[in-house]
């Protein structure tokens, strides 16, 4: 556990954890589908699991023992599987058919978490359990794909007063910009390929609750983004 980290910020991260797990859930109920819509309860359930599972692993301390190894535990047993499940539904015809049946207003409506998870992450760089870098007061922009996302699923889908280029183009933006955070949290982490924050790294996502960060919360903002380019990007394909 994070040394003098009060409570509330950990219930907090948990509460934004379920909520973006139901937003997810919403997201495949919605489909036009009926094959996906159907699937939706299955996928609670799969998800639930794994949230569950990424738990336990944290709590035995799987993710702080022999910090030496490589690959990280971390990264083998919480982000590794969660890239494989992605990369399973984009290469396999199911799986597409599967993605390109997501709505995509509300798959953006879930990086509207992303808001809180930049208050939550600067509340742990005062707890000096991340690098500033991590904050929105070092190097990490996302707050930007949180704040805007609302707005771009209102205007975007529900009004259609944005054009698909500027929908794709915020997609691209704000992928990137995870993409950014991504990489200063794996090398802050005291992982043997650590090149940054040696001073304050960032020991948060190897402990309970906030491995849910990179193990859930990560993925499911990753997928939805590559989901919503894919999705933009055949919509445009097709009307030229």
């Amino acid at each position: 556990m994070i040394e003098n980290l009060p409570a509330y910020i950990s219930v907090i991260f948990g509460c934004i954890t379920v909520v973006t797990l139901l937003l997810f859930y919403r997201v495949i109920k919605k489909s036009d589908s009926a094959a996906t819509s159907n699937k939706a309860n299955a996928v609670l359930i799969g998800c639930i699991i794994w949230v569950i599972l990424q738990s336990m692993l944290t709590l035995k301390n799987v993710y702080n023992s022999n910090l030496a190894a490589l690959p990280p535990k971390l990264m083998l047993l919480g982000i590794l599987p969660a890239l494989i499940a992605i990369v399973f539904l984009f290469v396999t015809s199911k799986g597409r058919q599967f993605i390109d049946s997501l709505p995509l207003k509300n798959l953006t409506y879930i990086s509207t978490v992303r808001v809180i998870v930049e208050f939550i992450l600067f509340r742990l760089f005062i707890y000096k359990a991340i690098p500033e870098s991590m904050t929105f007061e070092g190097r990490n922009f996302d707050i930007f794909s949180g704040i805007t996302a609302p707005f771009v699923a209102y205007f975007g889908f529900t009004k259609k007063r944005l054009s698909r280029q500027i929908i794709l183009v915020w997609n691209f933006i704000c992928l990137g910009l995870l993409m950014n955070v991504v990489t200063i949290a794996m090398l802050s982490a005291p992982f043997p390929f650590q090149r940054l924050a040696f001073d304050q790294p960032n020991i948060a996502i190897l402990n309970f609750p906030f491995s849910w960060l990179p193990t859930f919360l990560v993925p499911v903002v990753l997928f939805g983004h590559l989901v919503s380019i894919r999705q933009l990007l055949r919509t445009m394909g097709n009307n030229i």
